[in-house]
């Protein structure tokens, strides 16, 4: 649970990124909170014993100094009141939905989502009675026309996956908690550096930790964050389900944390290079980077976000499949993966189209989603205009 001690006192996020989290009056003087390794924990006495039951200090499934560390600062830097760690983003996100959505219930889905959330919904949640309707992630404060008794959660994610649509989250908060239906944001692009979800009305924020936070590519882990109200019956389900990670994981989690806001940065330095310099390019039709000027939903992530990251997409004019694929065969600083949110650069194809019911992508040409990472900018360029070349000379 957050650390309330600390809830007035106005640090920025840089020194909250490098204090929050750290026991320090209790480790022996360690800077880190130190790998805590156990499964059993013993008590003296029965009293004792009988005394800690039904808490979080009972038994290593539920947690030790090295993951609670890590919960509290994620919750101090976001703005939450507890937080829970899952073993991988779509976990958080397929707890999060069970914990809060019963037979008979209502979800409104944001239509950009992120593929495997979608086919949790069209599969696990159908067959357990729920209902699920994708809407356009642009309705702003028209979701209340899609709002009905019976709608229980209403799921965002800003920007949203692939085609990076930045949704109003204000105006749909609004609109959700007028009829009694909660909020749930996939936060991971906006990281809590840069995006305090609690602040903008969302009720519980999820994030791919294995992804900005831990940000060297060698960790899989979700965490749910909530308000106070949600928070005793979300964890509630967290226990039932046995979810839990490993001290060594949480451990690395919190060294990633220490250096989020620095590498943030950095990402977003060389994404705008990057980006300016794809704008120039005859080939390129759109850049999808809310952070850049004139990209679409600049004007809100402007108003609500203080930062980006390093991910956007690259929309092509028409071209052969057979050209994109010689562009991005060769690139040797451009990895070719389907993670995101570590230290190197990735790239890849994606077909957008697929995975839309409630709204249409009609890019005419290719889609390809880039992740800059903390290389130098000159050295990516240098990638990306040699893989133009061998695009040019396939279609030529």
């Amino acid at each position: 649970m957050r650390n309330t001690q600390v809830d007035d006192r106005k640090l920025h996020i840089e020194t909250l990124l490098a204090h929050e989290g750290r026991e320090r009056g209790q480790i022996g003087g360690t800077v880190n909170t130190p790998v805590y390794r156990a499964s059993t924990l013993l008590f003296p006495t029965v009293e004792t014993l009988h005394a800690q039951h039904g808490t979080l200090n009972t038994y290593g499934r539920h947690g030790n100094p090295t993951t609670r560390s890590l919960e509290q600062a994620l919750c101090q830097l976001e703005g939450a009141y507890g937080a829970m760690l899952t073993p991988s983003g779509l976990s958080a996100l397929t707890t999060a939905l069970l914990a809060t959505l019963q037979p008979g219930d209502h979800l409104l889905m944001t239509d950009s989502v992120y593929d495997p959330t979608r086919a949790f919904c069209d599969e696990t949640l159908k067959r357990f009675g729920i209902e699920t309707t994708y809407y356009d992630p642009l309705i702003g404060a028209g979701i209340a026309d899609l709002i009905r008794p019976n709608t229980r959660v209403v799921f965002v994610e800003s920007p949203g996956s692939l085609t990076f649509e930045v949704q109003d989250i204000p105006a749909i908060a609004d609109a959700a908690h007028a009829r009694g239906a909660l909020v749930m944001l996939d936060n991971t692009w906006g990281t809590p550096a840069h995006f305090p979800s609690f602040k903008h009305g969302v009720d519980i924020s999820i994030h791919a930790a294995t992804k900005y936070i831990v940000g060297h590519s060698d960790v899989l882990m979700g965490v749910i964050m909530t308000t106070e109200a949600l928070y005793p019956r979300i964890r509630g389900f967290y226990k039932q389900l046995g979810l839990s990670v490993s001290a060594d994981d949480a451990y690395l989690a919190l060294r990633g944390l220490r250096t989020l806001s620095t590498r943030l940065e950095r990402h977003q330095r060389n994404a705008h290079a990057v980006a300016e310099w794809l704008s120039a390019q005859p080939e390129v039709e759109r850049l999808l980077y809310p952070a850049l000027p004139g990209a679409p939903g600049h004007d809100i992530w402007k108003r609500d976000f203080t930062g980006a990251c390093g991910l956007f997409g690259v929309v092509f004019k028409p071209i052969t499949e057979s050209a994109i694929r010689a562009m991005l065969n060769d690139m040797q600083l451009f990895g070719m993966g389907f993670s995101w949110g570590g230290f190197e650069s990735l790239i890849l194809l994606t077909r957008p189209s697929s995975h839309r019911t409630a709204t249409t992508w009609n890019a005419e040409g290719p889609l390809v989603r880039l992740h800059v990472g903390l290389e130098h900018p000159d050295d990516l360029i240098a990638d990306l205009e040699a893989g133009f070349q061998r695009l040019r000379a396939a279609r030529d």
